[in-house]
């Protein structure tokens, strides 16, 4: 068979353009996650973001970018960053990046951006906030229902009006089930090296158990791993945040309450990849399963049917606006369930 040079150059010609629309299609998506102190093994917030992205990768095969803030400094940079090589959408971590992000997304507004844990109101921005009071409230009705001195402890990291929002719910959690119940809770500290202070973690942990807790909640990232350790050593229980945590001490952790930052993560990017990224607000709670609490093999020992089954019923009940709970967010109160 023969071609003529014509044939050939119009062929050439369609071969190159159909790898350059190739290139041009997969550079689409190239989504990068700025991660926040702590960093992604830190077994809690920024690690269950971190499962979300690799597993965006493990299914795709596509590679995503990454950087790990220590500090203040370094959000805005690490943004902006991302947006100057092209990286699309790009994901911050934690309400402490919504300034910067905010900053670089409207200098990129042809580049996607989401953020987890604050709103940030620009028309190229998915914000992602949970509901955590309500994920904390069953958990807080499970502390009190295996508590034996009526005493349950919160231990939080940064004082924030975020982590009082957990502790609240678990407070109202704890108090319907036993309104006699004393909520004991301290926070790590003002600064966000209160994310990652196990020591200090132990250290509140073992005054609280001294005070008669013997179930203690920890909301404080890389801190927690101390508060378990602590729980552990003296015999007592405690429960694990936003990761499934049971596993770090198995026998000790009653549960772990989930805040499914994971999806939310993965929804991020595999919605970027599928075009169909929106931005605009989403929150997620009970009904839509961004809150939770976990169940396995290392902590089915510790939950009786009958606490299975009241967990269940308030966590209908929630569901059904049955029960109201208090967001302390919304005043910077903590007020009973209604």
């Amino acid at each position: 068979m023969k071609f003529n040079n014509r044939f050939i150059r119009n062929l050439l010609t369609g071969s190159i353009a159909a790898m350059l629309s190739t290139t041009v299609i997969a550079a689409d998506i190239e989504p990068a996650v700025v991660f926040d102190m702590g960093g992604k093994f830190d077994k809690s917030f920024n690690q269950g973001v971190y499962d979300g992205v690799e597993r965006f990768k493990g299914e795709t095969g596509l590679a995503y970018r990454e950087f790990e803030v220590t500090n203040e400094a370094q959000r805005e940079q690490a943004l902006r960053r991302m947006a100057q090589r092209g990286a699309n959408p790009v994901l911050g971590i934690g309400f402490a990046q919504a300034p910067a992000l905010e900053k670089v997304a409207k200098e990129f507004p042809d580049t996607n951006f989401a953020i987890i844990d604050m709103v940030v109101d620009l028309p190229n921005v998915r914000s992602i906030v949970f509901k955590e009071h309500e994920g904390s409230f069953l958990v807080g009705a499970m502390a009190a229902m295996a508590s034996e001195s009526g005493k349950v402890g919160f231990i939080g990291g940064m004082d924030i009006p975020l982590i009082r929002r957990f502790a609240c719910g678990y407070e109202q959690g704890a108090k319907y089930v036993n309104e006699n119940a004393e909520v004991v809770q301290n926070m790590t500290g003002t600064t966000p090296a209160a994310w990652n202070d196990p020591g200090r973690g132990g250290e509140l942990t073992k005054s609280q158990f001294e005070r008669g807790v013997d179930v203690v909640y920890a909301a404080a990232g890389g801190t927690g791993v101390g508060v378990y350790q602590a729980a552990k050593d003296a015999g007592k229980l405690a429960i694990g945040v936003d990761s499934n945590q049971n596993y770090l001490q198995p026998g000790t952790m009653l549960t772990s309450m989930l805040k499914r930052v994971d999806i939310a993560a993965y929804n991020v990017f595999m919605d970027a990849k599928n075009d169909a990224f929106t931005p605009g607000i989403q929150v997620l709670g009970l009904a839509e399963e961004g809150v939770g609490w976990s169940l396995d093999e290392h902590n089915e020992s510790l939950v009786s049917d009958d606490m299975k089954s009241k967990v269940e019923e308030i966590s209908n009940m929630i569901k059904a606006g049955d029960i109201q709970v208090h967001d302390y967010m919304s005043d910077n109160d903590c007020k009973v369930a209604g």
